[in-house]
């Protein structure tokens, strides 16, 4: 039997493609260059465009801090009202694929996304208000737990990302990133605040999230039980917890503990 061995015309495009556009995105001059030198590269031979790129916050759920054109970017091709009506949604709501993004190192397609969590009611929102612009999948890609980089398409993707075309549309999200970090420099560094815990403070926190009782804690780290509390009780207080377990909630939601 004769096997087909002619490489995917889609792939070899996106080769060819990929090696020039590592050139032009290093060179590129501004945030909205990058976006353009990535949505051209995508938009070649996928039904992929570019939606947007932004830096991840210091605390996990500070998207509000995002400050547009400073730590996050809009293409330029994006439907006109989508981000408009995504920023006054968004408010106070949850984002799946940016808490998909932020707690994990692979990209997901919008479609996988809505699978894992099984959205109801509310949880939706987001889901819905790309229907309404157009945009019936997508891709998100997070880039060394620093910075996101979306797509969205008009397609159902499932059938189109296959897992060669996706490594390489997330080998050039991962150059876009690196070059917009750059361009932004350390202004983007000191989104939201970061709490300041003690080595011992974080020690604690970290074993009772563990699951350790204080007289485990206390036995573990060489400390008398009085100590344990003590610490723990300055750590709620920075943390503005009401007690030990939405401590430990805070403190990992923050990235202050693993």
């Amino acid at each position: 039997m004769l096997v087909d061995t002619a490489p995917n015309p889609v792939i070899a495009d996106l080769q060819a493609r990929l090696r020039d556009y590592t050139d032009r995105v290093e060179q590129a001059p501004s945030p909205d260059e990058v976006l353009n030198a990535l949505h051209a590269l995508t938009t070649a031979s996928l039904p992929l465009s570019v939606l947007a790129a932004a830096k991840f916050p210091l605390k996990s759920g500070d998207w509000d801090e995002i400050k547009l054109r400073k730590t996050s970017f809009i293409h330029r091709d994006v439907p006109d009202g989508w981000w408009e009506e995504y920023e006054i949604l968004a408010r106070a709501k949850f984002r799946p694929m940016l808490f998909l993004a932020r707690s994990s190192l692979a990209s997901y397609t919008w479609t996988e996304a809505r699978r894992m969590f099984e959205p109801i009611g509310v949880d939706r929102w987001s889901y819905e208000l790309a229907l309404k612009y157009g945009m019936r999948d997508g891709l998100t890609c997070p880039v060394a737990s620093r910075w996101v980089v979306g797509f969205w398409s008009r397609k159902d993707l499932s059938k189109v990302l296959t897992q060669p075309v996706r490594i390489m549309v997330f080998a050039a999200a991962s150059f876009a990133a690196l070059r917009l970090e750059q361009l932004v420099g350390l202004e983007g560094d000191g989104i939201g605040s970061r709490i300041r815990l003690t080595p011992r403070e974080l020690a604690v926190l970290r074993l009772v999230a563990g699951g350790a009782q204080s007289s485990e804690v206390a036995q573990a780290l060489g400390l008398g039980e009085e100590t344990v509390r003590s610490h723990l009780k300055k750590a709620q207080a920075k943390l503005g917890a009401r007690n030990r377990t939405q401590a430990v909630a805070e403190a990992l939601r923050q990235n202050l503990i693993p």
